[in-house]
């Protein structure tokens, strides 16, 4: 019970900070004010304009904001979020360009479960539509789903890849960014064994701790620092009585926002007394660079308290991934099944969440995939953010996808093993 009390607390503080910056901001504007202007009264409504604004964030989810891309008939076309596939813990949705002729490329853009929406990947879809027909994992806030529903573990998560993937077909190219990317990778070696069909035709890894023992950064140091007993008693609680998950146990998405700002304290704290600042000077807008980041990072959603700690578990502390000893429902996942998926890795020099070298130990992990179906990128003076959204994911790592993605287009030709078992198969028939 004390878990769901300091749940409720959470989000008792952060809606009391959101009537606070509405106030000061009420009582600013309040047109007696007037009468005695003064720098004091204007910051004192910034203040408000901007902490309002910021903590009202914290509970709401983006929208996509993708309202057309053009084409080559020189029109606009709307785009239309479809749901393709829907679960209680997320679906497959498609962005569809009305009245435009349906491009060759089909990729799946796995978007992570790490505290924030899909709508992070905005930029990179809105790169991705002029040229392919994007689809893309939306994770649903843990808060909202009913504890009848069950768990969600990274098993499960798996999973629900291996099914999407099998909606859309052989066809498809898939791209995971940061989280994840070995899950992503088990997936498609799950599929490799129960369904060859049903894989994909490539696999690009951006940014994702295959083996977060290959090279160090923080959250590597934190997960190796802390006991799985720890974790649990200080990160988990349970959904309060505002929302339909009431009693799930979860990572709140506040809690996760408190660790993401106290990485970067002094960066975040200036941003916002620059802001604040703008405001009162009457130089801020709506759409600002300010307001375009932290609407969408101050956005945070809760994730399920098995899946979270699992991810700390089976990937970090046992790195069940980097050793090939990944299980899903007690089936043991082999990288070796995966034969004829292109697989390319993508890493950021300046990477401190993922850095480089634990994106590119699943290359040594596919030893039934030809040194021709891998490939691997490192982006020179890029960070984390920058390899999926920022200009070097559009000037110089977008056009090294597409061109993968062309290159490996093709269904791949059977293998001889295939071909053994298929003629062993005809023969039996035959006989019988």
């Amino acid at each position: 019970m004390k878990y769901m009390a300091t749940y409720d607390l959470m989000e008792t503080i952060r809606n009391t900070n959101e009537w606070m910056g509405a106030s000061a901001r009420a009582i600013a504007s309040y047109p007696a004010v007037a009468m005695w202007p003064g720098p004091g009264m204007e910051m004192l409504r910034a203040w408000g304009e901007v902490t309002e604004r910021s903590f009202a964030r914290m509970v709401t989810k983006p929208d996509w904001g993708i309202d057309s891309v053009p084409a080559e008939d020189g029109k606009d076309h709307v785009i239309m979020v479809r749901k393709v596939v829907e679960k209680p813990f997320g679906d497959l949705v498609h962005f569809c360009a009305v009245g435009r002729s349906e491009r060759k490329r089909k990729v799946l853009l796995v978007a992570p479960m790490s505290g924030h929406y899909a709508t992070l990947l905005r930029k990179t879809v809105m790169s991705l539509l002029p040229d392919c027909e994007v689809y893309t994992t939306d994770w649903h806030n843990a808060r909202d789903i009913p504890v009848s529903e069950g768990k969600f573990d990274v098993e499960d998560y798996t999973l629900y890849l291996s099914e999407f993937m099998k909606e859309m077909g052989p066809d498809t190219h898939v791209i995971a960014v940061c989280q994840p990317v070995p899950l992503t990778l088990a997936a498609t070696a799950y599929l490799a064994e129960q369904d060859p069909d049903a894989q994909p035709r490539s696999l690009t890894l951006i940014g994702g701790p295959v083996d977060p023992e290959a090279n160090h950064t923080e959250v590597t140091d934190f997960g190796r620092s802390v006991t799985m007993g720890q974790l649990e008693e200080t990160m988990i609680q349970r959904v309060g009585f505002k929302y339909p998950g009431v009693g799930r146990r979860v990572y709140p998405g506040l809690l996760q926002l408190a660790s993401f700002i106290s990485m970067n304290g002094e960066m975040h704290s200036d941003a916002f007394q620059k802001q604040i600042m703008a405001v009162a000077k009457g130089e801020a807008s709506e759409h600002d660079k300010h307001n375009a980041f932290y609407d969408e990072y101050l956005a945070v959603m809760d994730m399920t308290a098995e899946f979270y700690l699992s991810t700390v578990e089976r990937i970090f502390k046992n790195r069940e991934i980097a050793t090939n000893s990944f299980t899903v429902e007690g089936h043991p996942v082999d990288f070796g099944k995966i034969t004829t998926v292109a697989v390319k890795i993508v890493e950021g020099e300046n990477d401190d969440i993922s850095a480089p070298g634990q994106c590119l130990a699943a290359l040594p992990l596919l030893t039934g995939l030809p040194d021709s179906k891998k490939a691997s990128h490192l982006e020179p003076g890029a960070g984390h953010y920058g390899i999926f959204a920022g200009r070097s994911w559009r000037d110089n790592i977008r056009p090294l996808v597409l061109d993968f993605i062309d290159a490996n287009a093709d269904a791949p030709a059977k293998n001889e093993n295939t071909k053994t078992k298929a003629a062993n198969k005809n023969a039996v028939d035959k006989a019988s």
